[in-house]
């Protein structure tokens, strides 16, 4: 078949979306699938790369990790009329899900999309975070959803969820799969050696972007409550972003700086090698829609302590493979740590056992044999929407737009009274130059 993803994220970004992107195309080809990937331009972006089309894009978004397309090239269309794809597959609402639309209704070419993001639990990176712009992006993802000819969610928790909001085109659970094969092996003791981390401590383990909504605060809280009773204890992050600082302070205050250790981003090995380093992984984002990383550290062999979510609850199951805790308490999150610390040897490898056996139901080789089983059955079917349900997401769009608009310019009337008159032009643009552009396409997105 010959496949076109359409992705607001991608490589070298790091971020959930992007890996699951990366992961079902890398899937998909190993299997002899044509896929060709659309995505914006990312600084540090590989020069040379086969079958991907990168789109002049804004970055750094509103201070973000993110990117907002500019307007699409005209020389995308004769691409895609060259490559006469079997299947489109969105990864957004909007930006270059727009895009996918107009490519899908144009060419009549079946579509499908991942509802990968509870999007309106991503609004603070829009200036002022209004009540109805949440209301405007549950509409819209609702919408695109009712667009397309099939609608792929990350868990049966993410599938409840949107059908309860509206979404009535047929809706299949598809997880991102993780490679328990490489997951699998990996050398914990040589991370911990080159990491400076002690060979007999207890290392609770995080790996994901360091941004608010993955609940940092708290974790780090109820971490260093843990370590502040276990002085072997010690503390391994894995990822970059806002919250870094953030979090390392709250460490330094608490007296603990020397038993944090923060790795950056990591890829490849040294992924695995980290996740193998971890005794036990500790997670607390309630925005996820499938908690990969939760997946991906029990194919590594490693139990996890989490908050009970959406997408993580299909994952951990509270004594069996992990703890899965129904308040954000920072005390039974620390004691549910101090609980997997305790355990004698065979009560925590029957940890391990469960953990493994659980990510083999998430393994990459079978979620993307259900992904493509899905494409097969649409393939030759043309795409089939209304002018109804295409104005429902247009309004949306447009309402979208306007309330940004909005926005922009009380950011801007904000700054120009903070600076007393002088300066106003300065203050406008800092405040609103980049929401301006973000406006182009309606929306920041977020993985």
């Amino acid at each position: 078949m010959k496949i076109l993803m359409m992705t607001n994220t991608f490589s070298p970004h790091v971020g959930g979306v992007a890996r699951s992107v990366t992961a079902f195309t890398n899937s998909y080809r190993a299997r002899g699938h044509r896929v060709v990937v659309v995505a914006p331009i990312f600084e540090g972006a590989p020069t040379k790369e086969t079958d991907v089309i990168r789109i002049p894009a804004l970055q750094k978004f509103n201070g973000s990790d993110f990117s907002v397309v500019l307007p699409v090239p005209g020389a995308l269309m004769a691409k895609v009329r060259e490559l006469e794809p079997d299947v489109i597959h969105a990864h957004h609402p909007f930006l270059l899900g727009s895009t996918a639309v107009r490519l899908a209704r144009a060419y009549r070419i079946p579509m499908v999309f991942t509802h990968h993001t509870m999007y309106e639990r991503y609004t603070h990176y829009v200036p002022g975070d209004s009540p109805a712009m949440k209301r405007f992006v549950i509409r819209l993802s609702t919408s695109f959803a009712n667009l397309c000819d099939r609608v792929f969610a990350p868990s049966e928790s993410i599938a409840q969820e949107i059908a309860k909001r509206g979404v009535v085109t047929p809706i299949e659970v598809v997880p991102t799969g993780v490679d328990t094969e490489a997951l699998g092996s990996g050398d914990g003791t040589a991370f911990r050696r080159e990491a400076g981390i002690p060979e007999d401590a207890f290392v609770v383990g995080h790996l994901g972007r360091l941004a608010e909504e993955k609940n940092l605060g708290f974790l780090t809280g109820a971490v260093a409550r843990f370590l502040a009773a276990e002085p072997r204890a010690r503390f391994l992050v894995v990822g970059v972003g806002p919250m870094a600082d953030t979090l390392k302070a709250r460490m330094r205050d608490e007296g603990l700086e020397g038993r944090l250790h923060t790795a950056g981003i990591l890829r490849g090995q040294d992924l695995v090698n980290a996740y193998r380093a971890m005794d036990v992984f500790g997670f607390a984002s309630m925005t996820e829609t499938q908690g990969l990383v939760v997946a991906e550290a029990m194919a590594a062999g490693v139990p996890v302590v989490a908050l009970d979510a959406p997408g993580v609850r299909e994952v951990v199951r509270d004594g069996v493979n992990g703890r899965l805790l129904p308040v954000e308490d920072a005390g039974p999150f620390a004691d549910a740590l101090s609980w997997i610390a305790g355990l004698g040897p065979d009560a925590y490898a029957a940890l391990k056992r469960e953990a493994l056996a659980t990510a083999d139901r998430f393994s990459l080789d079978h979620c993307a044999g259900r992904a493509l089983a899905v494409y097969e059955r649409l393939r030759g079917h043309p795409h089939e929407d209304t002018d109804d349900q295409y104005d429902a997401w247009d309004s949306t769009v447009r309402m979208i737009r306007a309330e940004w608009e909005m926005l922009k310019d009380l950011a801007e009337a904000a700054g120009a009274a903070f600076k007393g008159g002088s300066g106003a032009g300065s203050a406008g643009r800092s405040a609103g130059g980049e929401a301006a552009g973000g406006a182009e396409g309606g929306s920041g997105d977020r993985p």
